[in-house]
């Protein structure tokens, strides 16, 4: 999930060439199904909550009909600490597939990653609200 509220979906044209080159297609969380022909999809399903983790799933939907599911933690007192934002997890879960999958030639050997502290550290710098331009201006005041 997006940080505007929306669900993230990806089409994937070639499945060896998983998340190499690929279209983003951010729909509203009504439309949760994408249908793509010819192509890879892959969609966050939902997360559950496990003692010191939270989990997040998604599928990957490829040609053929064939699927496949992985999952991401998240430790939660990552959360507490406000190291990550609940509404961005997803979101980072997403970018931390799409690392794994741009390393391998085919899928994963692994269905199940967990983020770092230093991943969370990235996206946190990468999503820091931008200062904004002052709108005062310094002005000398000359004596006469």
């Amino acid at each position: 999930m997006c940080h505007h509220g929306c669900a993230a979906f990806v089409a994937l044209s070639k499945p060896l060439d998983l998340f190499k080159r690929f279209t983003l297609a951010t729909v509203s969380l009504s439309e949760w199904w994408v249908f793509v022909s010819d192509a890879v999809v892959l969609q966050y399903v939902g997360f559950q909550t496990k003692g010191a983790i939270r989990e997040y799933t998604f599928t990957l939907r490829g040609t053929g009909g064939a699927s496949s599911e992985y999952f991401v933690t998240i430790a939660n007192d990552a959360f507490v600490a406000h190291r990550v934002r609940y509404q961005d997890a997803p979101d980072i879960c997403f970018l931390r597939l799409h690392r794994e999958f741009a390393t391998q030639t085919d899928h994963p050997p692994s269905t199940r990653f967990s983020v770092t502290d230093a991943e969370l550290a990235d996206y946190q710098d990468a999503h820091a609200p931008k200062p904004k331009p002052s709108t005062y201006t310094h002005r000398e005041d000359k004596e006469s």
